[in-house]
């Protein structure tokens, strides 16, 4: 009678050897780990930017041009809205202007208006705000870093020291971003910083990809993280 071991390397009827079996127990437990690998990487995962130079940088925090109904802007967009006009209005003190308070939105323009409409055509044209003084030299140092990036919309430059309310605009800008010295940086309403912090960034390749994240071009020959 044959052996077990015997019978295992008799050869086939046809003179060749069986066909070696495939590993199918291995290769479906390799597809399953796969299968549910890409189900965790895509519904999973928190698809938004990192948060860089500043807190919350989404793109539902940055890019503002499209906003439900009814929204109301934060008191600094009424700031900004103020200080790009060029019809000549000053903040001069009186019963409703307390740059120590929270104002209402009718300070800064007259009647209530469409703030979804000028915010949206504000960031549109102005996405960069720079207050700053003209005698500064970290305004200066600020304001010749930036000029290397050939932003796209241009920053608009506040020179506050050359503004008859300077002294006001400085004192509720600090309120509002907890930033009071110069120059202060604003980036679709959120502030950057001054000198010290734009240049961290920079020197850390952020600066870049934070401005293109807040839809700003940047054109100049620059490196971001990405780079």
């Amino acid at each position: 009678m044959p052996t077990m071991d015997q019978i295992a390397h008799k050869p086939s009827l046809t003179g060749s050897p069986p066909p070696p079996r495939q590993p199918y127990r291995r290769r479906r437990i390799v597809w399953t780990v796969l299968i549910l690998f890409s189900i965790v990487f895509f519904f999973g995962a928190p698809w938004e930017f990192p948060a860089q130079g500043f807190s919350s940088i989404s793109r539902a925090s940055i890019v503002h041009l499209v906003r439900p109904p009814g929204w109301v802007p934060d008191e600094i967009y009424g700031l900004l809205y103020f200080v790009t006009r060029d019809d000549g209005r000053v903040l001069s003190h009186d019963a409703a202007v307390d740059p120590k308070k929270p104002m209402k939105l009718t300070v800064y323009a007259k009647g209530s208006g469409n703030w979804t409409q000028r915010v949206q055509v504000l960031e549109e044209k102005y996405p960069v705000i720079v207050f700053s003084k003209t005698y500064c030299p970290y305004s200066k140092k600020a304001k010749e870093l930036l000029a290397t990036y050939d932003l796209v919309p241009p920053p608009k430059i506040v020179e506050v020291d050359l503004r008859e309310d300077g002294d006001l605009i400085k004192l509720i800008l600090g309120r509002l971003t907890t930033h009071s010295t110069f120059p202060n940086i604003i980036l679709r309403g959120k502030s950057l910083g001054g000198s010290d912090d734009v240049q961290s960034l920079h020197d850390e390749r952020k600066l870049k990809p934070i401005f293109e994240q807040g839809g700003v071009h940047v054109m100049g020959d620059v490196i971001g993280t990405e780079g």
